[in-house]
């Protein structure tokens, strides 16, 4: 397995144009189509504690509920700048089998580690989360975690067979990508959402990459996704949560008190990086 690349302060900010760039891009959409967005977890916490970049981070990533996705997936196929970008996501590229969106920079490449052999699309990109309600009441609950648990499992076989520690699940991992086709898990995933969207529920949540802290193990308050506003980031201006005190808070605890100086470190989890001039 390769190592993962140190960042200079040139790559960085490198990367953080190309970043900008692509938020960009979706803000023109979304504001030409009157679609909700916002940027979301580091981004997020860079806008409203540095009003840009967090400036040792190396990602971007922005969030939409269900339905405001669908209008921003249709309005790409006629206004996105298929000369610069590419919206991937399980329909769009065939060997992709996360269980969120990205939108690349064409003309660039960015691959993580211990994903080298896999066939999808690359690129320097931004990740694009998408949210599901989330149904109340402790048994349900449980249920749609865990359901959502093994798809995302599942979608994961194509790494686990290669990077597995134990040769059990290495050999499970082979047989359930071999055996199924990604496009079972992901009806699987869109059922569950399309069942949990049908009523107003407490939570809302990504189903296939839920966010870290205890405290959000099932979702986030659903009130956080009905208001949005404009927030300063980086000299422009992008959309955010009116609520975002509250949802940073339950994402990171103390969210203005940055870490400490050794714990800042230009961090990649890339093993190759190629830039647009090269």
């Amino acid at each position: 397995m390769r190592k993962a690349l140190v960042l200079s302060t040139e790559d960085l900010e490198k990367l953080h144009s190309i970043n900008l760039e692509m938020i960009s891009e979706v803000d023109r959409i979304c504001r030409k189509n009157h679609i909700e967005y916002s940027l979301d977890g580091g981004t997020l916490l860079g806008a409203v504690r540095h009003k840009g970049f967090i400036p040792w981070d190396d990602d971007a990533d922005l969030i939409f509920t269900r339905h405001e996705y669908a209008r921003f997936y249709r309005a790409c196929k006629k206004e996105l700048d298929a000369s610069r970008f590419f919206l991937q996501d399980y329909r769009t590229d065939k060997h992709y089998r996360w269980g969120y969106a990205k939108l690349r920079r064409k003309n660039t490449e960015y691959v993580r580690v211990g994903q080298e052999h896999l066939k999808q699309k690359t690129g320097v990109f931004i990740d694009i989360f998408v949210v599901d309600n989330i149904p109340d009441g402790f048994l349900k609950r449980n249920l749609y975690y865990a359901l959502n648990f093994c798809v995302r499992k599942a979608l994961y076989a194509e790494l686990g067979m290669k990077q597995s520690d134990s040769v059990f699940l290495r050999l499970w991992y082979s047989l359930i990508y071999r055996s199924f086709s990604k496009d079972i898990f992901f009806n699987i995933r869109n059922r569950l959402a399309f069942s949990a969207n049908k009523h107003k529920t407490k939570l809302k949540s990504h189903y296939l990459y839920p966010y870290p802290s205890p405290e959000t193990k099932y979702g986030m308050p659903s009130e956080c996704f009905e208001e949005y506003m404009d927030m300063e980031f980086e000299g422009k201006t992008f959309r955010v949560f009116k609520q975002y005190n509250r949802y940073l808070t339950l994402l990171y605890g103390d969210y203005m008190t940055p870490p400490p100086p050794e714990k800042r470190n230009f961090h990649s989890e890339a093993s190759i990086i190629r830039f647009l001039e090269e």
